[in-house]
């Protein structure tokens, strides 16, 4: 035991005739080239990625992101849809949008005035100005489809409270001009909620893979993500024959989203969240911004164009 414990032992590597030192060296050298290897190897991989990330998700430019949703209206503008709200235009057809036949009036357009509830005619009409502004500026809003404020109501109608039969006309692709079911071109599917008193929106996010639900006073309602569910299984069923796996796409009820400090606000907030969304940014805006968009809104309508 004393003969094992001796300082005059022969070194470890002696008989490889190489010192401890420079053996050390060797195998610590190796090790370091082994880990520089692989960290190389994962950088290129991850530089790879975000690459093909930014081809296909193009940099938006600063002024778009933070001027182009909030430009403030000008004399001319605001003369206009101060005119327009006027007691005195209640009876007069302001606006009509050809391609999905709705009237604006002055009676119709007083839902933007301040402290107001939106009606189904300007929600409508302006998520179409929302298509509108995709199909004319493709390369800087997201490819969207925004179903009207009817949509939920068909679906979730009938005996069962589900009717798939009643909207399985509205997505052919003769109707739309576009597939509804092209993932790679159609990342997100709007669909307004109206919960008697109060708007919501859902969102089938096909990007994702999830399925989402906006409340700005914060509620969570289950059905509607359970009714959108069933609708994209039997929509793929109906339009390609095939079956869809949508096990695995969460359910989300999104609560990091601005909210409404009072009780007429939630139709703003819903068609807001549709508009940044489709812009593919941020949703940068809260309730302070409300008297702004009602004013924006309404000069986009009359002048049937959505910036």
């Amino acid at each position: 035991m004393l003969e094992s414990l001796s300082l005059n032992r022969e070194p470890k590597y002696v008989d490889s005739g190489v010192p401890l030192h420079k053996k050390l060296h060797q195998e610590s050298a190796e090790k370091r080239d082994s880990r520089l290897r692989r960290l190389s190897f994962d950088i290129e991989l991850l530089e790879t990625k975000r690459s093909f990330f930014v081809q296909s998700h193009p940099a938006k430019k600063k002024e778009d992101v933070t001027e182009a949703p909030f430009r403030a209206l000008t004399e001319d503008e605001e003369e206009m849809v101060n005119k327009a709200l006027s007691n005195s235009n209640r009876r007069k057809v302001l606006v009509t949008h050809e391609n999905s036949n709705i009237t604006i009036t002055g009676e119709v357009l007083q839902c933007l005035r301040p402290r107001a509830w939106l009606n189904d005619e300007v929600i409508n009409v302006y998520l179409e100005l929302l298509k509108e502004r995709e199909n004319r500026e493709p390369k800087k809003f997201l490819k969207c489809h925004f179903f009207n404020t009817f949509f939920y109501k068909k679906l979730a109608s009938g005996r069962t409270g589900y009717d798939y039969k009643s909207v399985r006309r509205w997505t052919t692709q003769r109707k739309l001009g576009y597939g509804l079911l092209e993932c790679d071109k159609l990342p997100q599917i709007f669909v307004p909620i109206h919960k008697e008193i109060h708007w919501c929106l859902a969102v089938i996010n096909k990007r994702e893979e999830k399925f989402q639900y906006l409340d700005s006073l914060g509620g969570a309602d289950k059905k509607v993500l359970r009714v959108l569910a069933k609708y994209i299984t039997d929509e793929v069923k109906d339009k390609t024959g095939k079956d869809i796996d949508i096990t695995s796409w969460d359910q989300e009820f999104v609560t990091d989203l601005p909210n409404q400090e009072n009780g007429f606000d939630c139709g703003m907030f819903m068609i807001k969240y549709a508009d940044f969304y489709s812009r593919d940014i941020g949703l940068c805006f809260n309730q302070e911004h409300m008297p702004y968009f009602r004013l924006r809104t309404a000069k986009e309508i009359l002048r049937l164009k959505a910036d």
